[in-house]
């Protein structure tokens, strides 16, 4: 038997928060959650990441070697640890620029659900997530304040800043483009 589950993820140390809400099984490995993660947030899977309940840390392994309190995303179903309603629990993505999520389980679906190939969804959410190797939340804010001048009086060079982030846009959020790409 397997759920449903309404996660809510936000990046932690932003303000406004960037956040999503989405609905995954709880019969998918870790390994498939962090995939998800990566399509709604919007990273790029170019770095490693750990999931984190307390002590326990859901981690690939290092040359298949993993320390007694470290568990490996493929082998471990998400309804293992997260199975309560109001749970908390950990997301870090990139440990050079250490991006710390937080995931509630806001809601827990019976089976019942019909059409359960409809999921991974996402439902809603607000914000483009930092854009990757921006330098943590220091680089990213330092984005933030390059955006806003077309001068270089920020000891950068802004153009090429600029040309570096393309047409990235902090305050864009594409529901419809995040579901095309979570669809099998």
């Amino acid at each position: 038997m397997s759920n449903i589950l309404q996660l809510k993820i936000s990046l932690e140390g932003i303000k406004p928060k960037i956040w999503r809400r989405f609905l995954v099984s709880d019969f998918w490995t870790f390994d498939k959650l962090h995939g998800i993660i990566q399509i709604v947030m919007g990273w790029e899977n170019y770095h490693l990441f750990e999931f984190r309940f307390r002590d326990i840390k859901i981690i690939p392994p290092d040359e298949d070697y993993l320390e007694d309190n470290e568990l490996d995303p493929k082998k471990i179903k998400i309804s293992q640890y997260a199975n309560k309603e109001k749970q908390e629990f950990e997301y870090v993505y990139d440990f050079g620029d250490s991006w710390e999520h937080e995931i509630i389980v806001e809601k827990i679906i019976g089976d019942e659900i019909e059409n359960a190939d409809k999921y991974p969804k996402c439902i809603e959410g607000e914000r483009a997530c930092p854009p990757e190797d921006c330098g943590g939340i220091g680089g990213y804010e330092r984005v933030l304040e390059v955006l806003k001048t077309d001068k270089d009086t920020l000891g950068e060079n802004t153009k090429e800043l600029k040309y570096w982030l393309g047409d990235w846009n902090p305050e864009k959020f594409d529901l419809n483009k995040i579901n095309k790409k979570l669809k099998p």
